[in-house]
């Protein structure tokens, strides 16, 4: 079991039904912290309830909670049910985004318009909530993605609707340091998850292994204890994006 570093926290995770989101989600309740499960759409429900069982047997409080985040409305609505689930939020944490492989020639407006919501839109409308609801000395935490320092093609939307989220963070962390709220941005490298694999050729997966170390991509394990971290003894780290890739990529 992990050290109980966030024992009587309470902590809500966007994105939080399945893969990267529900492994925070169980590391979370590991580490004593009650959980707020937030997943998009009626195809991940079985998926939240699924974690929620797995918190709910570590003997914290939990919730589930569903919303599309591109409604402003609905990341207000997401903040207050789950602070009347768990009472007043000490960490919020967005794992939420969307991939697409595509070139600028081909992208439609309606992709274009969808990747930006998804990963900008409802970042920032997080972040605002998250500095609004949050108790003094909370933690924000959002992940964007390794190729924010990369120079490549085919990404052009998911890049540049995961750039903003720096700029979002930077402020943010000015913004709310005056209440002890740290903001913090992770950059992970390609993940092994579904995600990765429906937007590459078998030879692509195959280079984006052979740039981390040991030849692999980056795994769901090696970024949950991050933010563990950067929601406990971690929380003097603000205002960055932290590239854990395995060497992926830096800038």
């Amino acid at each position: 079991m992990a050290k109980r570093t966030l024992h009587g926290k309470n902590v809500l995770i966007a994105g939080g039904a399945k893969n990267l989101g529900g492994l925070i989600a169980r590391q979370a309740a590991d580490a004593g912290a009650n959980v707020a499960i937030h997943y998009n759409s009626d195809s991940s429900r079985a998926d939240a309830e699924s974690t929620l069982a797995a918190v709910e047997a570590t003997g914290v409080t939990a919730t589930v909670l569903q919303g599309d985040l591109t409604v402003p409305a609905n990341v207000t609505r997401l903040f207050a049910e789950a602070e009347a689930a768990l009472g007043t939020l000490d960490v919020a944490v967005n794992t939420a985004g969307k991939v697409l492989r595509k070139p600028i020639a081909e992208t439609t407006e309606d992709e274009y318009d969808s990747m930006f919501d998804i990963n900008s839109k409802a970042a920032y409308f997080f972040i605002q909530e998250a500095g609004k609801n949050l108790a003094d000395d909370g933690k924000i935490i959002t992940m964007v993605t390794a190729l924010l320092g990369a120079f490549t093609d085919g990404y052009s939307t998911y890049a540049g609707g995961k750039s903003p989220v720096e700029h979002f963070t930077r402020a943010a962390a000015k913004e709310f340091a005056d209440r002890g709220i740290s903001v913090t941005a992770i950059a992970p490298g390609p993940m092994d998850t579904p995600f990765f694999y429906g937007q590459e050729t078998p030879e692509r997966v195959e280079f984006h292994k052979s740039q981390g170390m040991g030849g692999q991509l980056t795994k769901i394990e090696d970024i949950a204890p991050i933010v563990r971290f950067l929601a406990s003894e971690g929380w003097w780290i603000t205002g960055q994006t932290i590239f854990a890739n395995g060497g992926y990529t830096t800038r």
